[in-house]
């Protein structure tokens, strides 16, 4: 079959291996190229874990590829072992060197299991940090997106929720100390300027939490917004940036602000984690902008309780696949 003039290559690392990434990997890539005819998809993992759903679709399996890699221990479903923990890193090494090295367009990450890799005595806080140590980033910014429904809270069409964050894994007592002047003005530019390049939004709108209730109330209850955050935030407008607040956290998300901003910064994890999740019901897709490639991710974890028995809902790795594949075409037009 000859391929289209604009082919889209995909990799998914299918993630911990007792868990539902590669079960869910493998049905979301199947139902994938069913939709779309110029795209193929690399699943990169041991071929033991990749052969149960091919008869889930009968067309478009001459697009999905594999890149096996073998595992290091026996892997039964929903038992971690920590043998495999190096495994799951190679994973994610090779996808990310496929990207930079221009193999793959995109990667898609199903999830691991972090407490699985420490286990193994290997430090890792997560695929956004990792990924920005692989790249040799310096700062990079995790973002959630998800698509809102016309009528949702009253929107008169449909639009994307985008949630980014200041800190990501981190326990609540350490957030303070990490918002820094340098730290937001880094997330609002990076945020920004993904939305430009990657997602093809010429003049991004972008609302910016505080970080202590009612924004710190002129002082009353915190400084992080004085010291901070206004001043990261006055320095990007004067850049050119359509940014304002520091909102309060608990009114930033207002319905109007929903069919007018493009993205939201939040100060911590659960700060702009917990409303997201909350209206998307599972259905976001994980983005790290600020990295040199395209890597989306789906937004629960590895499910344990459920691998392995084949009803595992693959549609949050379904719209992360959805979302790699556009924004590579976005990018694919603009170089």
């Amino acid at each position: 079959m000859k391929q289209p003039a604009l082919f889209v290559k995909l990799g998914i690392t299918t993630g911990e291996p007792a868990g539902v990434g590669p079960e869910v990997s493998l049905a979301a890539a199947l139902h994938f190229v069913g939709e779309q005819t110029d795209v193929e998809i690399t699943l990169l993992g041991d071929s033991s874990l990749l052969t149960f759903a091919k008869d889930k679709i009968p067309n478009g399996h001459e697009r999905i590829k594999l890149e096996s890699s073998p595992l290091a221990d026996a892997v039964v479903p929903g038992i971690l072992n920590p043998a495999n923990a190096q495994y799951v890193l190679h994973l994610l090494n090779q996808a990310t060197d496929a990207c930079l090295q221009g193999r793959f367009d995109a990667m898609i990450t199903a999830p691991v299991q972090k407490s699985l890799i420490y286990a193994a005595g290997i430090p890792f806080t997560g695929h956004t940090e990792y990924l920005a140590q692989r790249c040799d980033t310096e700062q990079v910014v995790m973002m959630l997106c998800a698509p809102l429904p016309r009528g949702f809270l009253g929107i008169k069409a449909p639009r994307d929720l985008r949630v980014a964050l200041v800190t990501t894994h981190l326990p609540l007592k350490e957030v303070s100390a990490a918002i820094t002047y340098k730290q937001v003005l880094g997330t609002i530019q990076i945020v920004a300027q993904d939305l430009r390049k990657k997602f093809g939004i010429a003049k991004p709108v972008i609302r910016v939490a505080g970080l202590n209730p009612h924004a710190g109330e002129s002082g009353y209850l915190g400084h992080e917004e004085i010291e901070e955050i206004a001043p990261a935030i006055d320095f990007a407008k004067n850049q050119g940036i359509n940014v304002s607040g520091p909102y309060p956290g608990d009114t930033m998300f207002d319905s109007a602000a929903l069919e007018q901003v493009d993205a939201f910064i939040a100060m911590y994890h659960d700060q702009g984690l917990a409303p997201f999740k909350f209206v998307t019901f599972g259905g976001g897709v994980n983005v790290t902008l600020g990295l040199p490639i395209i890597r989306t991710s789906i937004d629960h974890g590895t499910a344990l309780d459920i691998a392995g028995k084949g009803i595992a809902d693959f549609g949050s790795m379904l719209e992360a696949i959805r979302l790699a594949y556009q924004l590579a075409i976005i990018q694919r037009k603009s170089s």
